[in-house]
């Protein structure tokens, strides 16, 4: 039986966290769906110290902080762009149109058709997070999305160079410095300068996430998002350094960053702590990463590999590292994830950053529900049919008919019945139905 050598903060105060957010949240997206420009610039300012009279920064301004990046900065962001969008043209080549005679004179189909209109949120208050640019606008590109719209907030009271170079370089069509709740709600919503969107994509804070979960249904989004996640699953084949470098370095997204190491070695366990420990003397951002390993690090030791899948299904964590001797065996048996990283020699910073996976993924349990960001994500699989002969046309309304009558449904039914009548030179007036 699983055994918590350590535990995070409780469930009820977690809820008691997100109905202050939700409250918020939903107060200022009624603000800028009333007040539109107004209220965005007056959000900004309190929020981010951040004022414009428009928000969309010019071409010059996007030159200019292209011209901060050295030619490595250039090279380095072109990298990461190319592997992302080379693994997104190998999905997209995946998802084929479709059209089958089903049966003699019956053709169906149907076709990926993408997106009008997205918005990307890219994170920055804290972080310059400028791979989140590459994983939203890339991908939606390659789906042939029409218009890509990026908001990024301000990063040390101006525009950071990286992110506006990242969401320029992936192909954005127009880029706004513009940041959190007002950043989501003017996208979706649309204010007098800026035109909503059909859907919302980008990872963000406990508030962006709480804004996109409030706005869907009025606008698509790509999936609901909380706090990055990490799981590390290890046996004795690593050691503890390993293990508490990939849990610190996910719990220093935020201080609520959820972390935990599932073993079936109590020595293991037992070294991974000492090492977090050691390692939060000197990580930079120890003082996030304290906090999200102090309120919601967790460490699980279980009896057998077994034990630690049934707990990783359970968990559902967005980010699962697996290093044990046999990591093959959680690709083919695990069900619930955002996305694994198998083996030592991969981690989820090579994801979130350059590999080419989409590092946009679901939280707080989604993953047993949904994946992450995709091209997929941007693309409406819509079917449509045909009836090519009389015959066809007769066959189906015959069944068509009386299936509606089982419902109780005659209107359906006599949609059926003219074209029995028509195409099968059945004359009898709901002949079909009455049957």
């Amino acid at each position: 039986m699983a055994e918590f050598l350590k535990r995070g903060r409780s469930a009820v105060l977690r809820a008691e966290d997100a109905a202050k957010v939700r409250a918020t949240v939903e107060g200022i997206l009624q603000d800028i769906e009333w007040r539109g420009d107004e209220a965005v610039r007056e959000l900004s300012i309190r929020f981010d110290g951040w004022d414009r009279t428009d928000f969309r920064l010019t071409n010059a301004e996007i030159q200019a902080c292209m011209s901060e990046l050295s030619a490595r900065n250039i090279a380095d962001i072109t990298f990461a762009q190319a592997q992302v969008r080379n693994f997104a043209e190998k999905q997209r080549a995946t998802m084929l149109d479709l059209e089958v005679e089903t049966l003699p004179g019956v053709v169906l189909g149907h076709r990926h058709i993408p997106v009008n209109s997205v918005g990307c949120y890219v994170p920055g208050g804290k972080y310059p997070l400028l791979a989140s640019a590459h994983m939203s606008v890339i991908t939606a590109k390659v789906a042939g999305v029409g218009r890509v719209v990026t908001c990024a907030p301000p990063f040390h009271g101006k525009p950071a160079p990286a992110i506006v170079a990242a969401q320029y370089l992936a192909g954005a069509d127009e880029i706004y410095c513009l940041g959190g709740v007002q950043a989501i709600g003017a996208m979706a919503l649309g204010t007098q300068s800026i035109a909503p969107v059909n859907m919302l994509v980008g990872p963000g804070n406990a508030f962006v996430a709480e804004a996109k979960r409030q706005l869907f249904g009025r606008v698509g989004i790509d999936l609901f998002a909380g706090p990055t996640e990490t799981l590390v699953i290890a046996d004795d084949s690593v050691d503890g350094e390993i293990c508490a470098t990939d849990l610190l370095g996910q719990a220093e997204h935020g201080p609520n960053s959820p972390a935990i190491l599932l073993t079936n070695s109590r020595a293991l366990a037992a070294a991974t702590l000492g090492e977090i420990e050691r390692l939060l003397q000197v990580l930079p951002t120890a003082e996030i990463a304290r906090k999200a390993w102090e309120d919601y690090g967790e460490v699980i030791i279980c009896d057998s590999s077994e034990e630690m899948l049934r707990e990783a299904d359970r968990i559902a964590s967005e980010h699962v590292q697996v290093m044990t001797a046999d990591p093959d065996y959680f690709l083919a048996n695990m069900t619930n994830y955002g996305a694994l990283f198998l083996g030592p020699r991969t981690n989820v910073a090579f994801g979130d950053k350059v590999i080419g996976t989409n590092h946009t993924l679901p939280t707080l349990g989604a993953a047993r529900y949904t994946g992450g960001l995709w091209v997929g994500k941007f693309l409406k699989t819509c079917t449509y049919q045909r009836v090519l002969t009389d015959e066809a046309s007769t066959l189906i309304g015959e069944y068509c008919s009386r299936l509606c009558m089982l419902e109780g449904f005659v209107g359906h039914a006599e949609q059926a019945n003219v074209r029995v009548r028509r195409y099968g030179g059945r004359n009898v007036a709901y002949a079909v139905a009455a049957e």
